[in-house]
């Protein structure tokens, strides 16, 4: 049962689960000197990979492997193959005709993309490409203090004619 006042929380939780058993203390001395210990290939469970560099170190591989395969299949001449004893594979079209598809998707959704990208953005002649909901406009109550004393004026947008006046104005 459990307290009026407890809280449950993953941290709780999760000390539950890894308690230990405290009948035997163990004290564990590390050798400066022992050379297996500083290699960093020690027993202990504590270091080890990382689960992402095995899943990519096999990924990687499994991406050479299954390229060798594909490119033998693809320019080993059938004879060749016979003699080794591989008589069941697929035809030789698929060796041109999936990674033609495989291309011709690919550009097909990037052109997808970029034409949802075309439709999805207003013309440069609307007023919602300047301002939104969350425009402000700069404050008109300007401090005349001087030196370190003036505050810091808060967060707002320059507008347009300001810019170009900055930008494109050579009167100056």
């Amino acid at each position: 049962m459990e307290e009026p006042h407890s809280v449950n929380s993953p941290r709780r939780i999760l000390s539950f689960s890894k308690r230990r058993k405290t009948t035997t203390a163990s004290v564990s001395f590390v050798d400066p000197n022992d050379e297996k210990a500083n290699s960093g290939f020690g027993v202990s469970g504590e270091h080890g990979p990382k689960p992402s560099e095995v899943y990519g170190f096999v990924g990687s591989i499994t991406t050479v492997v299954a390229t060798a395969i594909f490119l033998i299949w693809a320019y080993i001449p059938e004879h060749w193959l016979h003699s080794v004893g591989i008589f069941y594979y697929p035809s030789r079209y698929w060796a041109v005709a999936v990674p033609t598809y495989a291309m011709v998707i690919i550009i097909l959704a990037i052109g997808f993309y970029v034409g949802l990208n075309f439709m999805s953005t207003p013309p440069p002649t609307s007023l919602t490409a300047m301002f939104d909901e969350f425009s402000r406009e700069p404050s008109s109550l300007l401090s005349y203090m001087e030196g370190d004393e003036q505050p810091i004026e808060p967060i707002s947008d320059l507008g347009i004619n300001k810019i170009n006046a900055l930008m494109f104005d050579d009167a100056k």
